[in-house]
């Protein structure tokens, strides 16, 4: 039987790898110019490496009753990891994944392919560009996990974007959105105050020691239009092999206090991650 072997290729963003998990026979690990992008377990796709893709699951896990199938928009693709995830754990779902780099969609279709009748669509668009030409209230969740490199690009930051990703989310739909940042929080304050400034009810995911400011990291962003299971969601963050916290009230109050909401004009990238922060060795 042969090994597999460590696949390189040049895609749109930079230099991808595709890296076998020695512990697990058709796990894989892809990083693009070093920085981790995602983690897919073929014979598994429910089984989450990344701290940041459990949360998002959580999310998942929470947004309607046990097994239902959703309809969601995924912007930002990888190597379809929650897309699989979703796929798993809710069949019958219909999914809209939406990648920029089309280098890296080719590399991923080519080595990980999703297996026939998932449900998963692939679009190789821009992001932004993608969800202002879809359909008004057609999704339930929109996943929000685009990285230029390891920076959240701007004009997916600011309340005009908002505003498309509640055009498309139906009634009680839910947002929730991958970022990055470390103390003093400015980027993350920033969009606090933007999507308060769209949808009616914000939660946070994430690991005390990120809210503490002891180390850069990944949050989730979770955003509706209407109440959010907290107490669900917290109960399985808290229970996760990589327990996180969810704020949200009074605490999002106190940590968001007088940020301003971000308009396209001056929309910036999320901070560039100190050195070693996201990198593999």
């Amino acid at each position: 039987m042969n090994e597999p072997v460590p696949v390189l290729r040049a895609v749109d963003g930079g230099t991808a790898k595709l890296m076998p998990d020695i512990d697990r026979e058709r796990a894989w690990l892809l990083t693009v110019d070093g920085a981790p992008q995602s983690y897919v377990d073929l014979d598994d796709p429910t089984h989450l490496e990344f701290e940041y893709a459990r949360r998002l699951a959580h999310v998942v896990d929470t947004a309607a009753d046990e097994g239902a199938p959703l309809d969601v928009v995924h912007l930002g693709g990888g190597a379809l990891t929650l897309p699989r995830y979703v796929a798993a754990t809710r069949p019958g779902s219909r999914q809209e994944v939406v990648e920029g780099d089309r280098g890296l969609l080719a590399l991923v279709a080519e080595h990980l392919p999703v297996p026939a009748g998932s449900g998963i669509t692939v679009h190789g668009a821009d992001a932004r560009a993608w969800l202002g030409a879809a359909p008004a209230r057609s999704a339930d969740l929109v996943v929000g996990d685009v990285f230029g490199g390891s920076r959240v690009p701007a004009h997916l930051t600011s309340v005009e974007y908002a505003h498309e990703v509640a055009r498309v989310l139906r009634p009680g739909g839910v947002y929730a959105a991958n970022l990055a940042d470390g103390a003093p929080f400015a980027f993350l304050r920033s969009q606090l105050a933007t999507f308060a400034a769209v949808f009616g009810e914000l939660a946070l995911i994430a690991e005390p020691a990120v809210l503490r400011g002891r180390r850069f990291g990944n949050v989730v962003l979770v955003a509706s239009d209407t109440p959010l299971d907290t107490a669900r969601l917290a109960r399985r963050t808290a229970a996760d092999a990589f327990p996180a916290r969810v704020e949200h009230g009074p605490a999002l109050a106190r940590l968001t206090a007088d940020a301003a909401a971000v308009r396209d004009v001056d929309a910036v990238p999320s901070p560039e991650p100190p050195g070693g922060a996201f990198g593999i060795g």
